[in-house]
């Protein structure tokens, strides 16, 4: 207990300083009472994580939750949506763990972190060693790049509603240069206005879409025959896996609060209002237009075209640009650190060497166009790894020695007070998720993810298009 103790007064301490040092540099800048920069630009409360982690959790997935529905069924979407919801909360519980106790003993050897951002596998290296840091970066880096490219494909979607002149790889071509201008933004400090904006675009959408689909009623004939083929209903599930998968970059986002000893429930309330959103709007939706919903990965292309679906459509196309920048942050970072830029202070020559990271994850976006099937791809292959399996690992391997568990800097959570139910849970984690979803759930979503590129090919100029209209049948000759 005096350890933790200890390692909690060295933090709270470090923080401390940092709060003051920053409020110091802000009342150079400016001596008024009420800094407007400051109350939208520099975020570190716990209200500011919060905000983090339920903006950047739903996103555009909450567009193809329906389309999961169609494959799953009502039942088993709605059942693992709130499994996975509460299997994604508790393994960014790990991750905190993780990180407060990786920090703790990095202050005991007096490190400053004042200039340097800790990501997750810098955590891994301090606590398990290098192939573990080689580990949870190639799982990471590949994560948060195809997540980006995920959000091109969904900007170029979703305006493509709006404005049908322009082919969706056009469109990708336009918002990939758009998305780039993220190089300007420094941290997830300063995500403070964008956080809040998001979730309140990601809230109107979600209710938008429940109450447009309930208006709408239901499509003369529809049919829910779900669940029908195991390779729908595993990729269906992995892209659920991947909706409650999106604390890639939960150890920025506590590196960037002012207390990240706080963080530890955060994604659980954050996941418990995404709920309010995914569930109802996925419902009616499905509701609305049953297994039509297998052939429209998109749930904007099956309601009317109007204005609220237009302002709907507006405000996710802002919202993609807010998660974009939340997954290439880390990235950027990363690639700071690799080419020793990360200390610069320059914004500008900051935004310049990140150039480069975008770049890769435009050309991608190009390439496999494909708006649902990518996601559980991704689910699968990447989110598995990064977001379930390797926490659980991780947290067991660091705390197997008796020693570490007695000076560990977090205790097991109050509802547990146990080392052996949490090793318990860990190891369902790791099997149910290994199995389902990398196994069963990698086999659905390549198989679906190669049938695209066998129906539609690569380069796709416009995946799921409406066909163009035929020509107007020539003038009939004159009858003899």
């Amino acid at each position: 207990m005096l350890a933790q103790k200890q390692a909690e007064e060295a933090i709270v301490s470090n923080d401390h300083e940092g709060k003051e040092e920053h409020l110091q540099e802000n009342d150079e800048e400016n001596t008024s009472m009420f800094n407007v920069k400051n109350f939208l630009w520099h975020g570190g409360s716990v209200w500011d994580a919060w905000f983090s982690c339920a903006s950047n959790q739903v996103a555009q997935v909450l567009l193809t939750l329906p389309y999961s529905f169609s494959q799953l069924g009502l039942l088993s979407g709605i059942l693992l949506q709130i499994f996975y919801g509460i299997v994604g909360s508790w393994t960014a519980y790990l991750i905190s763990v993780l990180y407060m106790e990786y920090r703790s003993r990095k202050e005991k050897e007096n490190v400053n972190f004042k200039n340097h951002v800790i990501q997750w596998f810098e955590v891994l290296d301090g606590l398990l060693g290098p192939y573990w840091k080689a580990l949870g970066l190639a799982f990471n880096c590949t994560f948060l790049l195809f997540g980006s490219v995920i959000q091109l494909i969904a900007c170029a979607s979703n305006i493509y509603y709006i404005n049908d002149n322009l082919d969706k790889r056009t469109w990708t071509y336009i918002f990939g240069a758009c998305c780039a201008t993220t190089v300007f933004i420094p941290s997830f400090h300063n995500y403070r206005i964008w956080s809040f904006l998001g979730l309140g675009m990601t809230t109107y959408t979600a209710w938008y879409l429940t109450i447009a689909a309930a208006v709408h009623g239901q499509d003369e004939g529809v049919t829910h025959t779900a669940p029908t083929k195991l390779v729908l209903y595993f990729t269906g599930a992995t892209n659920i896996l991947y909706t409650f998968g999106g604390h890639a970059v939960t150890v920025e986002i506590m590196h960037a609060m002012w207390k990240p000893q706080k963080f530890k429930y955060i994604y659980l309330y954050a996941t418990l209002y995404v709920f309010t959103l995914t569930i109802p709007s996925a419902t009616s939706v499905y509701w609305a237009f049953g297994d039509e919903l297998l052939n429209h990965s998109n749930a904007f292309s099956l309601l009317p075209k109007n204005g609220w679906r237009d302002a709907a459509v507006i405000l996710m196309l802002i919202h993609q640009f807010i998660t974009f920048g939340f997954a290439c942050t880390p990235l950027y970072f990363v690639w700071e650190k690799v080419i020793g830029m990360h200390d610069t202070k320059s914004i500008c020559l900051r935004a310049l060497a990140r150039l480069p990271v975008v770049i890769p994850i435009w050309f991608l976006a190009i390439i496999f166009p494909f708006f649902g099937p990518i996601n559980s791809a991704v689910g699968a292959l990447l989110v598995s790894f990064t977001v379930y399996i390797i926490p659980s690992l991780a947290h067991m391997l660091t705390y197997r020695k008796a020693s570490a568990r007695q000076n560990a800097a977090e205790k097991p959570p109050f509802f547990l007070r146990s080392w052996t139910a949490m090793y318990v849970i860990n190891s369902f984690i790791v099997v149910w998720v290994l199995v389902i979803g990398f196994g069963f759930g990698g086999w659905a979503s390549m198989t679906n993810f190669v049938r695209q590129v066998d129906t539609f090919g690569l380069f796709a100029k416009c995946y799921q298009c409406k066909p163009p209209k035929p020509p107007l049948a020539a003038a009939a000759p004159p009858h003899h």
